[in-house]
């Protein structure tokens, strides 16, 4: 008995020992913590805000070292995160061929971004210089690349909306002078009797490495509807022949294949087409036919077509 109380004692005076122990160390690291030190670190260089014109090619260094002072809480801290430091290019001084940046200039921007408690002692003292690549800005429409598969008797109701319907890109002259417009990436939609809105990427060419888009996304809209279609009869009206001239057409009608919304096909007239034969078409011509054109047709339709492109005539003049 008296053997066990003597190692449930020694036991305890071990775990004190211990809890003595690790405070001892915890108050004699965050006393060492409290201190102030002087070391060196190396920060990554990000550069930002190009000169307007200029896309960045690439730097003299990317990296630059210093010293820094700060509390020891501090730099822990700072061990911990990432060391990147943003070097302003947005009004740089150049030569006339080379931009650049003074140890003054990067030094200042790098001290605004360290905390209050950091301070920069030293920095190297080596002038950054940069590449640029002159670019130039030009807008050019979007074009959209959609496959509809629409359900029987439905259409395409007007034109696909594009959003936005151009954009800006930027690139040096030799990339960007021949593009005349931009491709949207393909779309299948299938199956479709309702309008539709998608979300598309933009194409870009690998050629293009240089050049970059105001968006590389749009948004493509369609509104589709129950389409019927009628076929109109309707007179020839003949036109710039001479005067007194008798004029015969063989047939006499012609036909109009007109496609249109249900509800608005219902108020189409005939009287809101105009079809003609026109003489200046034909008068050097020897033939005896003669080409028709669909002079007027109504509008909000979705087409309206003649069936026949020509017609037989003949002319008898008054004597």
């Amino acid at each position: 008995m008296i053997q066990k109380i003597k190692k449930g004692l020694k036991k305890r005076k071990v775990k004190v020992f211990f809890v003595f122990f690790l405070c001892s160390a915890l108050i004699w690291f965050i006393n060492k913590l409290s201190r102030t030190y002087v070391s060196g670190a190396h920060f990554d260089l990000e550069f930002v805000n190009m000169p307007e014109g200029y896309l960045f090619e690439k730097a003299s260094k990317t990296e630059v070292d210093v010293k820094l002072r700060a509390g020891g809480f501090q730099f822990l801290r700072f061990n911990f995160i990432n060391k990147r430091v943003y070097v302003d290019l947005s009004e740089l001084p150049t030569n006339g061929e080379s931009f650049y940046a003074t140890p003054d200039t990067y030094r200042r921007q790098i001290e605004n971004q360290l905390p209050n408690t950091m301070a920069l002692l030293e920095i190297d003292n080596d002038t950054l210089f940069f590449q640029m690549l002159a670019v130039k800005t030009k807008k050019v429409p979007v074009k959209p690349n959609v496959e509809l598969d629409l359900v029987k008797n439905y259409l395409l109701d007007g034109k696909m909306t594009v959003i936005p319907d151009s954009i800006s890109i930027t690139g040096p002259a030799e990339e960007i002078d021949s593009i005349d417009f931009v491709k949207s990436d393909k779309i299948v939609l299938p199956d479709l009797a309702a309008g539709f809105s998608k979300k598309v990427d933009l194409l870009q060419s690998p050629e293009l490495e240089n050049t970059t888009y105001s968006t590389y996304q749009v948004n493509i809209k369609g509104e589709i509807a129950r389409f019927s279609e009628k076929i109109f009869k309707l007179p020839i009206k003949k036109v710039n022949f001479p005067e007194g001239a008798q004029v015969r057409t063989f047939p006499e009608m012609a036909s109009v294949l007109c496609k249109a919304k249900m509800k608005r096909l219902k108020d189409i007239e005939e009287s809101d087409f105009q079809v003609i034969v026109d003489y200046n078409s034909i008068k050097s011509s020897n033939k005896d036919v003669i080409p028709l054109k669909l002079n007027k047709k109504p509008e909000e339709v979705h087409s309206a077509k003649l069936l026949e492109n020509e017609v037989e005539f003949i002319i008898k003049r008054e004597e």
